[in-house]
């Protein structure tokens, strides 16, 4: 059973075919993907031709492109059988890391994180998370190997995704007592006048994202126990004036959005066993206009102090929808 290439192999002489054999037909059906759509997403990103005949699976290309999807494809095997699931993000993560020559197939074990050839991965309650670029690798591993980490870029590269991943992986496995999410409750652009409920209803709508990233990695009946014990605490960034934030994996998400003095409050929480991230979109500022960013100010002031760890994302990062990409790429030509 073959497939269609979206366009003809081009006929140059460095076109040739690569056959890639794989013995276990029932993992094979998987690396396809119904209707062959996981050969044909490979297809479409690297510009080659994917043939399957039996247990063997031909790709035509040139010489690059064909060596790169050939790798995917053996990668995205391995992960199959480690007994991992397959789908489009984790082609998309493998492609994209296609040029490193890591496997996808790594053991789990420790409960931290773990780095085998230069893999890394999250292990939480509900699912194993990786990064798909070279960018969330180098962040990830800040977030473990750093007391105070920054991720800044764009909308849709996991910077919280990634920190909350951590976050939840360093509490089950006992590293830190207790979670902390934060964000400024700053209106993105618009005027929602006074919101109607308790304090907890009138701040939950600014600290839904970072609900939803929890859901993602622990059970909702969990999260909703751990908040209840306050082992877990999401609130706005004016709640944390005055604590001190000890034995905690603490997010500060948004960060574009506190101002310098907010800022410099947050920094100064940090207490003994803590783990601290902040991250933010420059490119995103809801601020009145004159007020500075405490982003900013924190990057120029911190930049030269070792131990604190900045990892920068673009829009090549992104991991949402593709046109997500193309659209922050525009406006950054548009700004510049």
């Amino acid at each position: 059973m073959g497939i269609s290439a979206l366009t003809p192999p081009p006929n140059t002489e460095d076109v040739h075919e690569t056959l890639l054999e794989f013995p276990d037909n029932r993992l094979l059906i998987d690396l396809c993907g119904e209707f062959d759509r996981n050969l044909a997403q490979i297809e479409h990103k690297l510009g080659v031709h994917i043939l399957r005949r039996g247990n063997q699976i031909a790709v035509v290309g040139e010489g690059d492109a064909r060596g790169r999807a050939a790798m995917v494809l053996q990668q995205l095997y391995g992960r199959l059988e480690a007994g991992k699931t397959l789908d489009a993000g984790d082609i998309d993560g493998a492609i994209r890391l296609g040029d490193s020559g890591e496997g996808t197939g790594a053991r789990q074990g420790d409960q931290l994180e773990m780095f085998q050839g230069g893999h890394v991965e999250i292990k939480t309650r509900k699912k194993l998370v990786e990064p798909r670029t070279e960018a969330q690798k180098a962040y990830v591993r800040a977030l473990f190997s750093h007391e105070l980490a920054f991720g800044i870029g764009p909308a849709g590269t996991g910077k919280t995704y990634l920190a909350v991943a951590a976050a939840v992986n360093m509490f089950i496995g006992g590293h830190v007592d207790r979670i902390i999410l934060s964000r400024p409750a700053v209106e993105a652009g618009e005027r929602l006048g006074f919101l109607p409920g308790d304090m907890k209803e009138k701040v939950d709508p600014y600290m839904q994202p970072l609900y939803d990233a929890l859901n993602d990695f622990l059970p909702s009946k969990q999260v909703a126990k751990l908040i209840e014990e306050k082992r877990i605490e999401i609130a706005p960034l004016a709640f944390m004036r005055g604590r001190t934030l000890a034995n905690a994996f603490v997010v500060l998400d948004e960060a574009q959005n506190a101002t310098t003095m907010q800022m410099k409050m947050f920094l100064t929480r940090l207490g003994e066993g803590s783990r601290m991230v902040i991250t933010g979109d420059r490119t995103q500022v809801d601020l009145p206009r004159g007020t500075s960013s405490g982003l900013a100010d924190a990057e120029n002031l911190l930049k030269d102090i070792d131990k604190i760890s900045f990892n920068y994302f673009t829009a090549k990062d992104v991991v949402r929808h593709p046109l997500v990409a193309r659209i922050i790429e525009a406006y950054d030509k548009a700004d510049a």
